[in-house]
């Protein structure tokens, strides 16, 4: 629901605030006051149009606020701000969003209808058909699942390759670079690192003899190294406070012999190989070159000749794999056919109940003389479109092209009766445009009904719709100084019975209204939608 609603500088209306409730809630109001605005203002949250003639003269730019709470009961804040020049903004939950972002993630949670707002069931052409099978209680899945069957086989029947050359010409490709992959031999995902290591040992030999020599002379038994510590053991008394004194110099005299025969030994290993070098940096550059190919890592260029496997097995199998998929698919078409005729028969068999519903609506609603079809075409009967004649000597065409504002609104009013469900907000505005006395009880009496499993705001002019919602907004105005300004504000019980005594006789202090009022909103109570 729309829990609260936050407009500033929005054609009359200089600042409005409203927290509002649930249920059904009209919305009144003298001519010109800005009860329109109202449903600009959420038509604008569920990313509607912006259009800098929507600002109140004199301001810079219009803000339309809105707090809801969807479904899953997860609180969402939405923003408009419309700027005399530039782009109109959006915010989602304080965040920068689109219009489109917007109309997909408030959209669903508002159905709105009336003259001048853009109908779901004209604005989504799948909505008529939706309703349909909602009517006549027909699950899409079995159709859904059997079209995204062939639709998977197509991808995989396109993933096969083109003709026969291309096919030919990508299978000598991936041969050739699986076969330079698999001659490399690559040991390990860190061979390369390995080598350029053997590569700089090789390539100093003679710098490492040198290096080796000379530390040996340093640490041998006759260097200067072992000779000192030599001496230093020679010059310890025997005995404390030298004990270990003593043995930490014998333990390193231990080890400068073993660091000496060590180096010694690495010294007498080291000789210059050219062969050896030239074939290391050899492998290096071949590897180096099968990076540069098929990866930035050897880990990639094995991960690399892996796929190219799997894609040769898939083209040197083409034969076979796409007979099996043909022969899939020809199965599938064969089961979307059966599951379409059996579809198509269900909607084919519910369009004059439906049909024969809506217009039984539409009588109780001024329009006893609207004639309805439903019309299916298609495989599936996909294509499904409401047909209005909304007076007699009218044809039957597309919902939306030969009915007014009124009439469209409460054919969509009619529609909603019928199916229930649907957004859980429903916004209507001049559906009782062309209507009076018992008919407008009618209408008010279905608007407040819809209100048991969501919220309605209901733009009227009639007291007799007004009365039976479950709460009651009014759009005062008041002019100073050359301005209109408008504001409104949620009736309490005495304040409603003033606002429908203006409705019933334009004079808001008429004890005669009055008492009219308070019969009128006494017998309406019993139907009022405040769940």
């Amino acid at each position: 629901m729309l829990e609260e609603l936050r407009i500033q500088n929005l054609g009359v209306i200089e600042e409005l605030s409203l927290v509002l409730p649930k249920g059904s809630i009209a919305v009144t109001g003298e001519t010109g006051a800005g009860k329109t605005m109202v449903v600009s203002a959420i038509q604008l949250l569920m990313g509607g149009r912006a259009e800098p003639d929507m600002i109140r003269v004199g301001s810079d730019q219009a803000t339309v606020e809105g707090r809801f709470v969807d479904a899953d009961g997860e609180e969402v804040v939405v923003k408009r701000v419309i700027p005399v020049g530039g782009r109109s903004r959006a915010y989602l939950d304080g965040s920068l969003a689109t219009a489109t972002v917007l109309q997909e993630r408030i959209g669903p949670l508002i159905d709105l209808h009336g003259q001048h707002a853009q109908q779901s069931i004209l604005q989504r052409p799948a909505t008529q058909r939706d309703a349909l099978d909602r009517f006549a209680g027909i699950d899409r899945a079995p159709l859904r699942d059997a079209r995204a069957d062939i639709a998977a086989i197509d991808a995989a029947l396109g993933d096969l390759g083109g003709d026969t050359t291309e096919r030919a010409r990508q299978i000598d490709l991936l041969r050739y670079q699986l076969a330079e992959v698999h001659a490399a031999a690559i040991a390990s995902p860190d061979e390369d690192v390995e080598l350029q290591a053997k590569e700089s040992i090789l390539a100093n030999t003679f710098d490492h003899q040198q290096a080796a020599g000379r530390v040996g002379d340093l640490l041998g038994s006759d260097g200067p190294v072992a000779e000192a510590f030599v001496e230093a053991a020679a010059a310890l008394p025997d005995g404390p406070p030298f004990t270990d004194i003593a043995s930490r110099i014998q333990a390193l005299q231990e080890e400068l012999a073993d660091l000496a025969a060590d180096t010694r030994t690495i010294g007498e290993q080291t000789v210059d190989d050219p062969e050896a070098r030239e074939n290391v940096r050899a492998r290096l550059q071949m590897l180096v070159e099968l990076r540069r190919k098929y990866g930035p890592t050897l880990t990639d260029v094995m991960a690399y000749g892996d796929g190219l496997q799997e894609q040769l097995d898939q083209l040197e199998s083409h034969e076979d794999r796409v007979n099996e998929l043909t022969e899939r698919r020809g199965t599938a078409v064969t089961a979307l056919a059966k599951i379409s005729a059996t579809v198509k028969a269900a909607r084919l068999g519910s369009t004059k109940k439906l049909a024969k519903a809506i217009e039984a609506e539409l009588a109780k609603l001024a329009m006893p003389n609207a004639k309805v079809e439903v019309h299916v075409d298609g495989e599936a009967g996909d294509d499904v479109a409401i047909m209005l004649a909304p007076n007699p000597g009218l044809p039957l065409l597309p919902v939306g092209k030969n009915a007014s504002g009124g009439e469209l609104s409460r054919t969509m009013l009619a529609l909603r009766l019928v199916l229930a469900g649907g957004p859980p907000i429903k916004v209507f505005d001049e559906v009782d445009a062309g209507i009076g006395g018992g008919t407008a009880r009618s209408v008010g009496e279905a608007l407040s009904s819809l209100a048991s499993s969501g919220q309605v705001f209901v733009v009227t002019h009639l007291a007799q719709v007004a009365s039976f919602a479950g709460h009651h907004i009014v759009i005062d105005k008041s002019t100073a100084k050359g301005s209109t300004t408008s504001q409104a504000r949620i009736l309490s019980a005495d304040e409603r019975v003033v606002e429908v005594s203006r409705m019933l006789s334009g004079s808001p202090d008429s004890a005669a209204a009055h008492e009219h009022a308070e019969e009128l909103l006494s017998a309406t109570s019993a139907s009022w939608g405040t769940s």
